[in-house]
């Protein structure tokens, strides 16, 4: 898709709830009814190396969407991968931000939400599963559940995402089925519903079975990066015999009626309150298993639903349109130097050229060139529905959890910020170039990079990183340098803990001097507390059990945040 000429967003009028779109008619919401029953949402997790980036392409590849998948590590003339579009993705061959693939598949229009593996990027997933209304769980045959997977399931349970389950890799040698269902099942409190089962494994991974149709899926290796070769025939089918060594075949259906005593019954309703995931088995870089994957999880996966605000629970089916921003990347187009603010529509229909209001400041804000969003590639688009997540032009105006809405007005429940673990004082050796360095630590502070914090001390104007890990700080440190063409050095502070003060300023200030800590501001003018340790902010707690602090900063409304 070709990136056309972008007009920012402006604030204009009044906030009075009006809007440039006409009232919406009997067809108009037929429309939307039907608009929303025909999107899917969702976000694939994982823990690194799980095989999520493939994973994405393949399911690209099986929507139309692409003729030829990429690779992760593109050698020679094969095609990189559409959703690692930044230049240190690609050199270091892992995913860094958040994506939004937008795509149609038969009846159904998908926004695949793909989010960085790697643990250092963690707080973008949690911001992005915000937006999302199924996740699908990507594991290793091999290696099972992993560090981050477990943490990222917990992240769904409390946000009741239904979740599918793909265990990938399975042309590799890896550890039995029964084994890593049984793992899923113990470890996570998850019952388990395989919608199909292997037929072999490693070298000797023949297809899949489906359970509910009874037909066996074999596959052939196609092309690299195409689509592979699928036959299908009801187990009971003789000739079945002549393509599958007898005793793989006999041992999945062994497996199988184990399965079918002893399993739970597959119901829509536990799969959408989260109690129930259907399990799948495959290979997204051989295309093995990936399109049944897909055409089962469109068939049972949650459509977009109600969501919780300020004013209850908002009916994706009512006219006035709502949403929240979920996520900012500055520079998707370097040419243009472009700031995108990635909109989760929530409710009516979202028009381009639309007056909303902006529940932080209370002002109105019309809505000029919306996108539609495919990885780095965008073009115009007129109309979105719930479900949808489009890219909307940010001149400074946006925050990670706002709302925008039409109408009376509703707020949806913010992003917050999480405890970081690293803290170093970020230097710009040039001072000529202070104004590409301010702009830029400015704009990677508003898509949540990193924290930025800021000393209490008036005459150090350094901004502090405040990272979850280490590649974050490289992340910043490339950005800077390439993006806005500043060249920076980092000063590690020696603390690996931090807490926000929930009384504010005047409940530091009442205690007086602390020590083996240290007190600095956040983004919003909050105190937070630096600790080398837990065992200082144990002392800490001993000293002053009436000092409240939080490992997770509180929601902010109705405030700008500093800039540096």
């Amino acid at each position: 898709m070709q990136d056309r000429q972008r007009t920012p967003g402006r604030f204009v009028g009044s906030s009075d709830g009006t809007s440039t779109t006409g009232p919406a008619g009997d067809s108009s919401q037929q429309e939307q009814e039907q608009a929303v029953a025909r999107r899917r949402n969702f976000a694939i997790i994982s823990h690194p190396d799980a095989g999520k980036t493939t994973l994405t392409e393949k399911l690209l590849l099986y929507g139309g969407a692409i003729q030829q998948a990429g690779a992760v590590r593109a050698r020679g003339e094969q095609r990189r991968v559409t959703s690692d579009w930044m230049e240190l993705e690609k050199q270091r061959g892992i995913s860094i931000t958040s994506t939004v693939l937008q795509f149609d598949y038969g009846a159904h229009t998908i926004n695949l939400l793909d989010t960085p593996g790697h643990q250092d990027f963690s707080e973008d997933t949690y911001r992005t599963l915000a937006a999302a209304d199924n996740a699908v769980m990507l594991e290793d045959a091999a290696k099972g559940l992993e560090p981050q997977t477990r943490k990222l399931f917990q992240v769904c349970r409390l946000r009741r995402i239904p979740l599918f389950t793909l265990i990938n890799k399975m042309d590799r040698p890896g550890r039995e089925p029964l084994e890593l269902v049984d793992e899923i099942e113990q470890e996570l409190g998850l019952l388990c519903w395989p919608v199909n089962w292997p037929v072999g494994s490693g070298d000797q991974f023949r297809g899949v079975i489906d359970r509910r149709s009874r037909q066996a899926i074999l596959f052939r290796r196609g092309e690299r990066g195409r689509q592979a070769r699928e036959l299908e025939m009801s187990v009971e089918d003789p000739r079945l015999g002549e393509l599958v060594e007898e005793h793989l075949l006999h041992q999945a259906l062994e497996e199988l009626e184990l399965l079918d005593g002893a399993g739970a019954d597959l119901t829509l309703e536990a799969v959408h309150q989260g109690d129930l995931t259907p399990v799948f088995f495959g290979s997204a870089m051989t295309n093995f298993g990936v399109h049944p994957f897909l055409k089962a999880f469109l068939e049972l996966a949650l459509p977009p639903m109600a969501r919780t605000s300020s004013a209850g629970r908002i009916d994706p089916l009512s006219s006035q349109f709502s949403g929240f921003i979920f996520k900012l990347q500055a520079n998707m187009d370097p040419r243009h130097r472009d700031r995108v603010a990635f909109l989760r529509v929530c409710s009516g229909t979202f028009e381009r050229d639309m007056v909303a209001h902006h529940a932080r400041s209370g002002k109105a804000v019309r809505l000029s060139r919306p996108q539609k969003l495919f990885g780095q590639d965008r073009s115009v688009v007129d109309r979105a529905y719930p479900g949808d997540v489009i890219g909307l032009n940010n001149p400074g105006v946006f925050a990670i959890g706002d709302t925008l809405y039409q109408g009376r007005k509703v707020e949806y429940e913010g992003i917050p910020c999480f405890s970081p673990e690293i803290f170093s004082w970020l230097h710009n050796p040039n001072p000529s170039a202070f104004k590409g360095f301010r702009k830029g630590v400015n704009a990677l502070r508003e898509e949540g990079t990193v924290q930025i914090l800021y000393d209490t001390d008036p005459g150090k104007r350094n901004p502090i990183l405040a990272a979850v890990g280490q590649l974050q700080l490289e992340v910043v440190q490339h950005r800077l340098e390439h993006d806005y063409g500043v060249p920076t050095r980092l000063e590690p502070l020696g603390f690996t803990t931090a807490r926000w003060v929930t009384g504010g300023w005047p409940a530091l200030e009442a205690l007086g001097r602390l020590f083996n800590c240290k007190a600095v501001r956040d983004s919003w003018n909050r105190p937070v507390l630096l600790f080398k340790n837990s065992w200082n902010l144990q002392q800490l707690h001993g000293d002053h059990p009436e000092l409240g602090l939080a490992a997770v900063a509180p929601v902010v409304s109705g405030m700008e945040p500093i800039a540096l």
